[in-house]
């Protein structure tokens, strides 16, 4: 979270002329409620559930460019999903950064906790070595959201995926 997949993603797809879907956004209109509603009446594993419900319906489609959910790719049974059909790719950025562009978020319901800063921590050092797992490419997300999307595109070129 807070890596600029959404921001990045809408500059890959104008790049790419292909549809941009922000996962997260997918899962609040088909269940017709917010994220951290979701949270508050199905719970975290509720909300699991629908995130990988829309795993399984993305990855069906073609020509998308979909910024997951942050922590979608960290169970094993979507990232099952997405491997072989779809190019996995990795956004990395600095925790550092990460938390310069999350200092006033207060829609996430991972981060609505007094810890906050040290919960910021653990999640990323948590989740990096399962997003590096998962990933087919790596393109390093600090530069403005258009020059990474620039950095995917010649990634994602390099590699035969585009």
């Amino acid at each position: 979270m807070g890596c600029g997949k959404s921001t990045v993603g809408k500059n890959l797809a104008k790049m790419t002329g292909r549809k941009f879907l922000d996962m997260d956004n997918y899962i609040e209109e088909t269940a017709g409620m917010t994220i951290p509603e979701i949270f508050e009446q199905q719970g975290e594993s509720g909300f699991r559930d629908l995130e990988h419900e829309a795993c399984q319906a993305l990855a069906s489609r073609s020509g998308l460019i979909v910024a997951s959910g942050g922590g979608a790719l960290t169970f094993e049974r979507n990232v099952a999903v997405f491997k072989g059909t779809d190019t996995v790719v990795l956004l990395d950025v600095p925790l550092e950064t990460i938390r310069q562009r999350l200092a006033h978020d207060t829609t996430r319901p991972l981060l609505q906790r007094p810890d906050r800063d040290e919960a910021m921590k653990a999640l990323y050092e948590q989740r990096l070595p399962l997003y590096q797992k998962a990933a087919d490419v790596t393109v390093h997300g600090k530069s403005t959201p258009y020059q990474t999307a620039q950095a995917m595109v010649q990634a994602l070129k390099f590699e035969g995926k585009i």
